[in-house]
């Protein structure tokens, strides 16, 4: 049966496809079954729990396309846990003794939600499976549909999550213009650090697209003005193993020869280091709702610059963090050919009453299809074998080391 009521909530960290999957989604729904109402829960799963919801009128229907040239998500994101009531009840979400998956299912029974589009990660799409499984328990259909958001292309098996590509990007605008402090100070140490907790891929194509800017730019050498000095000298993932002190030797000579190093980091690639030495001098690891640990709090940028800094001779060491910068990004051109062909496929799948996870699957030939809710997880780590990739690290002059963990494909 046809829904006649659809909602929709974006979820988790930024990342610059929401408002395009939005306004993608009000637009087509309006193309195809413009009959159906439609309906946005504000901050995700935080405005489910208190009812707190936008109608989209008619005017919201004609103007949705202005959503795709923008960044963020115009009815706002948070993290929230449905099965994690301690966390729920903490911030006022619950009231003591409800239980956040029945507060959330009579919601959506009380507005009279058929079909609910989730936009968000792993965790966010993890958390609408457990809701519709309840609601399926409870005797009440309710067809969700998740779109893959995340920078860090870490969903299994979805070949590219939406706005990885942007992220990249953006990326490498923004070291584009960073890297020009390698000549604000002698012995200057460049750190730039890039989202991805558990999987390299992020900091692996935002260097790539990196030095596709630098084949495209113009030098002065004779001047000071070379590729050597703004090029990357070291990248680093949680894939690799990293050997500190031979890496840091590596530096060191070219540190004496330039006068400059630029490293790219995963804001991944140190974390368990820094967690057990935070846990060996007893202090607490902060972590989120879902049990992650908190990066901003635990600055592995930072870390990684103390480890490498008196080792290679740095007079100086500047850390900057393109995350933010890049998450919150209009999509570009090749995410919103992305975003227009899942778009168009979670609708079909709307109508005729379809679950799941809408990517191309890596495990079925990378057809565009509603993945089972069962087979989605985060972490996928990448693959460091790939050729383009070794080629960059044989470019930098980085050894490429031994695989940390096996890619996940």
């Amino acid at each position: 049966m046809r829904p006649k009521k659809v909602a929709f909530l974006t979820a988790g960290g930024l990342a610059p496809c929401l408002n395009a999957a939005l306004g993608g989604l009000i637009t087509r729904y309006t193309e195809v079954a413009p009959e159906i109402e439609l309906l946005c829960y504000r901050a995700g799963y935080k405005g489910l729990l208190l009812g707190e919801s936008i109608v989209v009128t008619a005017k919201e229907r004609a103007a949705a396309q202005i959503l795709v040239r923008h960044g963020g998500s115009a009815i706002g994101n948070s993290r929230v846990k449905l099965t994690n009531v301690k966390d729920c009840l903490k911030r006022g979400l619950i009231k003591e003794g409800q239980d956040p998956l029945k507060v959330a299912a009579d919601q959506l029974v009380r507005d009279g939600v058929d079909v609910l589009h989730t936009i968000g990660g792993d965790d966010t799409n993890t958390t609408a499976a457990d809701l519709a499984a309840y609601l399926a328990k409870n005797n009440y259909q309710l067809t969700v549909i998740g779109l893959p958001k995340t920078i860090d292309n870490d969903v299994v098996p979805i070949r590219q999550s939406l706005g990885a590509y942007t992220a990249a990007d953006q990326g490498a605008v923004f070291f584009d213009h960073v890297v020009a402090e390698y000549g604000a100070n002698p012995r200057m140490l460049i750190i730039h650090e890039v989202m991805g907790r558990n999987c390299g891929w992020l900091t692996a194509a935002t260097a790539r697209e990196y030095l596709r800017r630098l084949d495209r730019a113009e030098f002065v050498p004779g001047l000071g003005l070379s590729r050597e000095h703004i090029a990357i000298h070291g990248l680093y993932i949680p894939e690799l193993a990293l050997d500190v002190a031979a890496e840091a030797q590596r530096l060191r000579a070219i540190m004496d020869r330039l006068g400059n190093i630029n490293l790219f980091i995963s804001e991944g690639a140190g974390v368990e280091s820094i967690v057990a030495e935070m846990t060996a001098r007893g202090q607490e690891v902060p972590r989120d709702a879902f049990g992650h640990v908190k990066l901003d709090a635990i600055n592995p940028g930072k870390w990684f610059g103390d480890q490498f800094a008196k080792m290679i001779g740095a007079e100086k060491v500047l850390v900057q963090k393109s995350g933010y910068f890049s998450r919150a990004a209009p999509a570009n051109i090749a995410d919103v050919a992305l975003i227009r062909d899942c778009v168009h496929h979670a609708i079909e799948c709307a109508l005729r009453r379809e679950s799941g996870v809408v990517g191309h699957d890596e495990e079925r030939g990378d057809a565009l299809r509603a993945i089972e809710f069962a087979r989605i997880k985060g972490g996928k780590p990448f693959d460091v074998s790939v050729g383009w990739f070794r080629q960059m690290l044989a470019g930098i002059g980085q050894p490429a080391g031994a695989a940390a963990r096996p890619a996940a494909h």
